[in-house]
């Protein structure tokens, strides 16, 4: 699920984008710094999300629509290439917001984290977290390889389909909050 939810494929053209005018050192020093961010972030929600939802009297149901629909308009845009925020922002200095959160510890992974702590304990949602930071660190260090292989095509095909598949995890998200409340 997390793998879906960060889609670090389809992050990399983001992350080329973001970092066309870095030098190789910089670009990776730029992924160490997103990726570092990312797992504390994940960390946080990891361990503190259950505590998060309780201080804000927000059920678990209700967490699960909203991450849900969250999780659906992440997954459209993935699918039909478009975004909600229509703001330019020079990323020339540091890409360590963008690419951190909301790219790979986004609202929807958070939510998600939280779900999957609360289904399967801590030691579950931690180890499948730890491997997809990693996955999407190394897919980062080696983007420029990785997009002379795949090319444009591939990584707009990779990222309709992680889109497709996250929208139905929206919906199933959004179905089992529903059913839960009654």
């Amino acid at each position: 699920m997390l793998l879906v939810i960060m889609d670090p494929f389809g992050g990399i053209p983001i992350f080329l984008s973001l970092t066309k005018s870095f030098n190789l050192q910089r670009m990776r020093k730029s992924a160490n710094r997103a990726i570092m961010v990312a797992g504390i972030l994940l960390l946080i929600f990891l361990f503190l999300g259950g505590y998060i939802l309780d201080f804000f009297s927000i059920s678990l149901e209700s967490f699960k629509i909203g991450g849900g629909l969250i999780l659906f308009l992440v997954g459209l845009t993935y699918v039909f290439d478009f975004s909600f925020s229509n703001r330019e922002h020079d990323y020339e200095k540091d890409i360590t917001v963008p690419m951190a959160t909301p790219l790979i510890a986004g609202p929807g992974v958070l939510t998600a984290v939280i779900i999957l702590t609360n289904f399967y304990g801590f030691w579950i949602p931690l180890l499948a977290a730890i491997i997809n930071l990693l996955l999407f660190w190394v897919l980062m260090r080696y983007s420029n390889w990785l997009h002379k292989v795949i090319g444009d095509q591939g990584s707009e095909i990779m990222s309709r389909i992680m889109g497709l598949i996250l929208v139905a995890m929206a919906v199933e998200f959004i179905v089992t909050g529903i059913q839960s409340f009654f």
